[in-house]
């Protein structure tokens, strides 16, 4: 892949939790080189972690989302995602992928027209929840790190 893109924080969730809809958003987390990272997104995907997993759990995934070049809120950037009619962090992530002529990897519905998005719907059974999974010692390479385990296993 040789286009600059930014992954939402829905696609992370699903590609770190490997689910069914992981694989439309491994291309882009797995292009290091062309991939923008807003630090907007590492907030939300660490709290949606910490909350349901813990700590060491979203300090690993914080870790593994760094693995593009992080892209700081300035003040420019700010005021570029205030004229967006998005929600805050979602203005903040879509305004850095414009800035950065990057493609916008979502399956939230408010981007679906949105230009240089790729979009991909949810479907209208999917309620997943960030599965349990076994601790790693290292920050791994792919989702597969974070396998789904039996649920009788949950804290």
């Amino acid at each position: 892949m040789s286009t600059a893109n930014v992954v939402d924080s829905s696609g992370w969730l699903e590609y770190f939790t490997d689910s069914d809809r992981a694989p439309l958003f491994a291309a882009a987390i797995e292009d290091a080189e062309n991939l923008f990272v807003p630090v907007i997104s590492i907030y939300e995907v660490f709290k949606k972690v910490l909350r349901e997993r813990g700590e060491e759990d979203a300090l690993q995934v914080a870790s593994m989302t760094q693995g593009g070049q992080l892209i700081d809120l300035d003040c420019a950037l700010a005021l570029e995602a205030a004229r967006q009619p998005l929600p805050l962090a979602d203005s903040i992530i879509y305004a850095t992928a414009m800035r950065h002529e990057a493609t916008l990897w979502t399956q939230d519905e408010h981007f679906k027209d949105f230009p240089n998005v790729r979009y991909f719907p949810k479907q209208p059974t999917a309620n997943h929840v960030l599965q349990r999974t076994a601790p790693c010692v290292t920050a791994p390479a792919s989702p597969a790190a974070f396998p789904p385990t039996n649920s009788t296993n949950s804290k």
